[in-house]
C-alpha cells in the first residue's frame, strides 16, 4: 500500500467520527497504534490495547504498527501514519504536535552487562563497546542525555553502536559489546530471555538522576527494579521515565473519551500477566501527563470520572 494510500485510509477512519455511532457499532472502522520493538513490552502492551479497542467497540480493526520506539512513533503521528502510539515523556516533550491521553506506565531505563565482566559502575563504561538502542528510540535519546549528564564525553565517552534490541542482546552474549542499554517496562522478555542464557547485571543508574534532571527535565524520577525481575540480578535503583499513550490534537474528542474508559475501565486487560513494574491505570494517576497536554476529550472524561 502506498503512502497516499495508506493516509487517506487513515482520514476516511477518522472521519467517521464524525458521524457518531449506534450501540452496537464500533466508532471508527481502523485504527493503527505505533508500538514498539518485538520483544519489548511496548508493543506487548499495544496488542493488549488494541484488544481492548476492538472488544469495546471504538474500531472495527486495530492495526498494530512494530516500531523502533518513541521517536519513530512519534514521525508516525507527525506524518499521520498512525492515530495512536507509545511513547516516553521525554521525547514527547520535544513534540508540539502531540496530545497525550494518559499516563500508563512506568519505563525503567536499563544498563545491562554481563556479571563475569569487569563493568559494576556507569564510568566503568568509558572506552567500551555500548549499544544505546536503534536512533527511533526513546532509549537513544534518555541514553546519550545520561552519559552527558555524568560527564561521560571527549575521552570519557563509550563507542556507541545503535543495535535494536534481539541484536543487542546477541551482541552482549557473545562479548561483542560490553553493554546495553534498554527503556522498558520490567521484566522485559528479551532480557530474560537473555539472563537464562548468560548470567547479567543491571547497573545501578540513580546516582546520575540529579545531574539529569538539572541539564534535560524533571520527568526523570528515580525507580526501582525488584530482585528476581531476571535470573540471578539483585534489585537496584536506575533512572524512571513515565510512558504515555498519546495521539495528534485532531482525533475527535468522543473517540478520545471512548479510549479513557477503556484504559480507566478494562485496566486489568492491559498488564502483561508477568510485568512487575510500576502502572498507572486509574483516573488519579492517568491524567499526569505534564509536560504534555491531556487532548480536551480525554481531560473532559476524567473530569467526569473524578466528579
Amino acid at each position: 500500500m502506498s503512502g497516499l494510500s495508506r493516509r487517506a485510509l487513515l482520514a476516511a477512519g477518522l472521519a467517521s467520527f464524525a458521524g457518531g455511532c449506534s450501540s452496537d457499532r464500533p466508532f471508527v472502522d481502523r485504527l493503527v497504534v505505533a508500538g514498539g520493538e518485538r520483544g519489548g513490552f511496548y508493543l506487548e502492551f499495544a496488542n493488549l490495547l488494541a484488544t481492548q479497542l476492538r472488544a469495546a467497540k471504538v474500531a472495527r480493526t486495530v492495526e498494530v504498527r512494530s516500531t523502533e520506539g518513541s521517536l519513530q512513533n512519534l514521525d508516525l503521528l507527525r506524518l499521520k501514519q498512525a492515530d495512536l502510539a507509545i511513547c516516553l515523556a521525554d521525547a514527547a516533550a520535544q513534540s508540539r504536535e502531540v496530545v497525550a491521553l494518559g499516563r500508563v506506565y512506568e519505563n525503567y531505563l536499563q544498563c545491562v552487562v554481563r556479571a563475569a565482566g569487569p563493568v559494576r559502575q556507569l564510568p566503568d563504561l568509558a572506552g567500551k563497546r555500548i549499544s544505546a538502542g536503534p536512533p527511533g528510540a526513546g532509549a537513544a535519546l534518555t541514553t546519550n542525555r545520561l552519559l552527558t549528564a555524568a560527564g561521560m564525553h571527549a575521552d570519557r565517552a563509550p563507542v556507541v553502536a545503535n543495535l535494536h534490541l534481539s541484536d543487542a542482546t546477541d551482541a552482549l552474549a557473545t562479548g561483542r559489546i560490553d553493554a546495553m542499554f534498554w527503556s522498558g517496562g520490567v521484566p522485559t522478555r528479551r532480557l530474560s530471555d537473555l539472563s537464562a542464557q548468560v548470567p547479567i547485571r543491571l547497573l545501578p543508574l540513580a546516582p546520575w538522576l540529579s545531574a539529569l534532571r538539572s541539564a534535560y527535565s524533571v520527568v526523570y524520577q528515580r525507580a526501582q527494579i525488584p530482585a528476581g525481575t531476571y535470573s540471578g540480578v539483585e534489585q537496584v535503583s536506575t533512572i524512571g521515565v513515565p510512558n504515555f499513550l498519546i495521539c495528534r490534537p485532531e482525533v475527535p474528542a468522543a473517540v478520545a473519551s471512548k479510549i479513557v474508559d477503556v484504559l480507566v475501565n478494562h485496566a486489568a486487560g492491559l498488564v502483561p500477566a508477568a510485568a512487575v513494574g510500576a502502572h498507572y491505570l486509574d483516573p488519579n494517576s492517568l491524567i499526569g501527563t505534564s509536560p504534555l497536554n491531556l487532548h480536551p476529550g480525554a481531560a473532559a472524561r476524567y473530569r467526569t470520572l473524578h466528579g
